[in-house]
C-alpha cells in the first residue's frame, strides 16, 4: 500500500529517533496475529520498557543499512522493531511472547552494541538473564562457600562433642 511523502518523513524521523535513543533493536517478523493479542503484546512490552513499531523495511533499510556495522539481516514478510535503552529487555521480551506466539511471531535479527546480528545471534541474547537475575546468581556463587564451611563447622563440632 502506498503512503503519501508526510507519512513516509514521520516514519523516518520515528525511526531515526529509535537508532539515536536505542541501545538495542530487535528486528521482528510477525503475521496473522489477531488485533487482540497484539494489542496485549504491545501493553506488555510497553510496561516493560520496549517499544514497538511498524514500518515498511525499505524506510527501516534507508534509517539502518549504512549506519551499524556488518549485514543488515534479510527481512522477510511482514517485519516490526521492538526496541530500548535496555541492551537485553527487547529481545528477552520477544523472545518470551514468541514462545507464547509461536507460529505468528519469531526474532528476525537485530542491532546489538553496533552490530547487526542474525537470528540465532540475538536469539542467544535474549537467553542473557537479567541484569536482577545474574546479581542474584553472583551472591549465591558467593556464598556458597562460607555455606559449604559453615556445615562443615557444624558437623566437626558436633562429632567432637559426641
Amino acid at each position: 500500500m502506498a503512503i503519501t511523502k508526510a507519512k513516509k518523513e514521520t516514519i523516518l524521523s520515528k525511526l531515526a529517533g529509535v537508532k539515536d535513543e536505542a541501545q538495542t533493536i530487535v528486528f521482528v517478523k510477525f503475521n496473522g496475529m489477531t488485533v487482540a493479542d497484539t494489542t496485549a503484546m504491545r501493553e506488555g512490552l510497553r510496561e516493560k520498557g520496549v517499544g514497538y513499531f511498524v514500518a515498511k523495511k525499505t524506510l527501516m533499510k534507508r534509517t539502518f543499512g549504512d549506519v551499524y556495522e556488518g549485514e543488515m539481516p534479510q527481512l522477510d514478510g511482514e517485519i516490526a522493531i521492538a526496541y530500548s535503552a535496555d541492551a537485553i529487555a527487547p529481545a528477552q521480551n520477544i523472545k518470551e511472547f514468541a514462545a507464547k506466539y509461536k507460529n505468528n511471531l519469531a526474532i528476525v535479527g537485530g542491532v546489538f552494541e553496533g552490530k547487526f546480528k542474525d537470528q540465532a545471534e540475538m536469539t542467544e541474547i535474549a537467553s542473557i538473564p537479567s541484569l536482577h537475575v545474574l546479581r542474584g546468581m553472583f551472591a549465591q556463587l558467593v556464598n556458597s562457600p562460607r555455606q559449604r564451611f559453615a556445615v562443615v563447622l557444624s558437623k566437626v563440632a558436633e562429632t567432637k562433642t559426641n
